[in-house]
């Protein structure tokens, strides 16, 4: 029997969704709330939200979903929503303010995994998802090689406190964000505007990702992986210039941070791009081979040649459908089969087994709801998304989970609690949980694949 459909859109193969693990995940900045509470320090996302403007609306993440109050109701939820794994993350800041580790912060996620493993839900920490002490942002942030180093000093505190539990570990989320967006145009935090000159936070970070697999092999884990944000880089027309355009973007986007992970070097950049701050022996602990490949994935990317510094720019997809987010965000769920494919061209057993470690869209929603949400853009971006990774299973790529974000409405970073990811629906007046009709398919569609 074929899995549920969403209205209008041909039923799953079930026997392809059989061979897939059932995720959906959060972040911790988004829905723990108590940024002051239990001796947590501040983050470079606490200093962000304190700077007028730089938050659509104002919000500051405290208390929002309010999961550090509330962790019983969320794990609640995801067993009752079936689940094989819950991908969440640690806060550095949590549990290593000011360099020490803080017994109240690691008591907290002694209990939700836990709960987590009462639940017979598989825990899948990430280890740092943009929550960068501020003290180390202060000392130069991920431009500093000694970031990493400092990063690998805490993953041995969690590793020592959740590792006898905990065997299943992603390391880094998004590199390309933090590089781009944090250190390059300013669009998140630490909000610099460095442009080509962030580029040595590239290799600082996936250096930290190599720290921290090799800590935890040494701590007994069994699946580590990094998480990369990818894109299908369309060009905007057949020019020379928009291919060389797209071209660049790839490698800037892509490629600078799956080269060196599964190949052990970085892309050929243009002589006129800095070089990055490589030193002997960096690639090779890059490139310990990892047990997944972590992969979230939104939407392409359509790219069109520029003048002036920056030799391209972002235009929209024609002809796309949109999500909350506007003409940038574009629905093109064969992009992702796309992705997938290459990448398997590209990579060849090099690549490990994929993980879908993100997948989800925001659409208008009201902030208050006295029922449950009728979601169906949701479900249809989901349903045709799943479609998307099955072509591509078909195709010969190896796919292993697939992780929708996200389970709950969170702060959604610059953009405050303007966007709405959430399976389920929270009013962050009061931190009511209400599951959305896109909550309901997914549990129906994990239930169906699992009979």
């Amino acid at each position: 029997m074929p899995a549920p459909a969403a209205s209008g859109m041909p039923p799953l193969d079930r026997a392809l969704l059989r061979r897939l693990e059932f995720s959906a995940a959060t972040a911790a900045f988004q829905i723990e709330g108590a940024r002051t509470e239990d001796g947590r320090s501040r983050s470079i996302w606490d200093d962000f939200v304190d700077i007028p403007g730089r938050i659509r609306d104002g919000s500051t993440a405290d208390p929002g979903p309010d999961s550090y109050h509330r962790v019983a109701e969320d794990v609640a939820l995801l067993a009752h929503l079936g689940v094989d794994q819950y991908r969440f993350s640690l806060s550095w800041v949590r549990v290593l303010p000011e360099g020490r580790p803080n017994p109240q912060g690691l008591a907290y996620y002694d209990r939700l995994v836990d709960r987590l493993l009462d639940a017979g839900i598989t825990p899948t920490p990430t280890l740092y998802h943009w929550d960068l002490p501020s003290r180390l942002e202060a000392q130069g942030g991920w431009l500093n090689r000694s970031t990493a180093e400092r990063f690998a000093q805490y993953v041995e505190v969690v590793a020592d406190t959740l590792g006898d539990r905990v065997r299943h570990w992603y390391t880094i989320n998004e590199p390309v964000s933090t590089t781009l967006q944090g250190y390059a145009i300013g669009e998140l935090a630490p909000g610099r505007t460095l442009l080509f000159d962030a580029l040595p936070t590239v290799h600082h970070q996936l250096l930290a990702h190599g720290y921290a697999v090799r800590i935890l092999r040494g701590r007994g884990a069994t699946t580590v992986g990094i998480v990369n944000n990818h894109t299908q880089v369309l060009p905007a027309s057949g020019s020379d210039a928009d291919l060389q355009a797209a071209y660049l973007y790839d490698l800037l986007h892509n490629r600078m941070y799956a080269d060196p992970v599964l190949l052990g070097r970085y892309p050929d950049l243009d002589p006129s791009i800095p070089a990055l701050p490589v030193q002997d022996g960096d690639l090779a602990l890059i490139s310990a081979p990892c047990d997944v490949y972590g992969v979230n994935y939104y939407n392409p990317t359509t790219v069109a040649a520029a003048d002036g510094p920056v030799p391209f720019e972002v235009v929209p997809t024609p002809g796309a459908p949109v999500t909350g987010f506007g003409p940038l965000w574009p629905i093109v769920p064969e992009a992702l089969t796309a992705f997938l494919v290459d990448a398997k061209q590209r990579y060849g057993a090099a690549l490990p087994p994929v993980v879908i470690a993100e997948n989800g869209a925001s659409f208008p929603e009201p902030d208050h709801v006295a029922g449950p949400l009728h979601d169906g853009d949701r479900i249809a971006y989901l349903h045709g998304h799943l479609a998307a990774v099955l072509d591509a299973v078909r195709a010969g790529v190896r796919v292993d989970a697939y992780t929708v974000w996200s389970l709950l409405d969170n702060f959604e970073w610059a953009d405050g609690y303007t966007q709405r990811f959430g399976l389920v629906h929270v009013d962050m007046a009061t931190g009511q949980r209400t599951p959305k009709a896109s909550y309901a398919w997914y549990r129906a569609l994990i239930e169906e694949a699992r009979s």
